[in-house]
This record gives C-alpha cells, sequence and structure tokens, in this order.
C-alpha cells in the first residue's frame, strides 16, 4: 500500500517556476514507478512526466525541457520542478504510482495509487 500527498501548487505568472512535491508513505516506494499527471477542467487526464525506480524518466512533449521530474527515496518524495510555465499548464496535478514496472509510465490506468491532487494556475 502506497499513500501520496502533493504539495507546492498554487499561482505563479506565465514564465515563472513552480516545485511540486509528493510525499509517499509505504515500504514499496522506492521500487515503485512514479508518475505525475494533470487534468484541466473539461479536459481528460494526462501524463506530465514519470520516473522508473531505476531512475530512467519520461515527459510528455509539451513539457519536455521545461519541467524536470526527480526523486529522493531516503525521504519518500518525488517533485517536479516546473519551469517556464505557461497559462496552458494550469490543471490539477496529481502524483501517481505503481509497482509494477512492466507498466507504461504514461497511461493512467498502470498506477494503482493516486494523490488527492493540487492546483496549478499560470497567469498570463
Amino acid at each position: 500500500q502506497v499513500q501520496l500527498v502533493e504539495s507546492g501548487g498554487g499561482l505563479v505568472q506565465a514564465g515563472g517556476s513552480l516545485r511540486l512535491s509528493c510525499a509517499g508513505s509505504g515500504r514499496t516506494f522506492s521500487s515503485s514507478t512514479m508518475g505525475w499527471f494533470r487534468q484541466a477542467p473539461g479536459k481528460e487526464r494526462e501524463f506530465v512526466a514519470g520516473m522508473r525506480w531505476i531512475g530512467t524518466t519520461y515527459y510528455a512533449t509539451s513539457v519536455k525541457g521545461r519541467f524536470t521530474i526527480s526523486r529522493d527515496n531516503t525521504k519518500n518524495t518525488v517533485s517536479l520542478q516546473m519551469n517556464s510555465a505557461k497559462p496552458e499548464d494550469t490543471a490539477v496535478y496529481y502524483c501517481a504510482a505503481t509497482t509494477d514496472s512492466s507498466k507504461l509510465v504514461s497511461t493512467p490506468t498502470s498506477y494503482d495509487y493516486w494523490g488527492q491532487g493540487t492546483q496549478v494556475t499560470v497567469s498570463s
């Protein structure tokens, strides 16, 4: 069982930066694949970034070069550094985890555990 709690959301101006954090609990955190997803009003939940337990990272095309995912297994945390924010980045951001390393990182249905979400608003 893994429990996830996001923090760090808020309001940022276009071009600014924001750092989201996700604190996890459970003995399997360090061996889990972690992902960040987001969902804007009226839209489907979409993949943002993911990281396998061995450190391999994946990014959506829309955020590549601007966002960075990282994790600290000693603290059971995964972070999403958001730079050069754009208004289209506005959404509720969710942290997710799966202990099945064979699953696709970018697919929401791959994940067994989800946080409650944190709102990110980018003003133009």
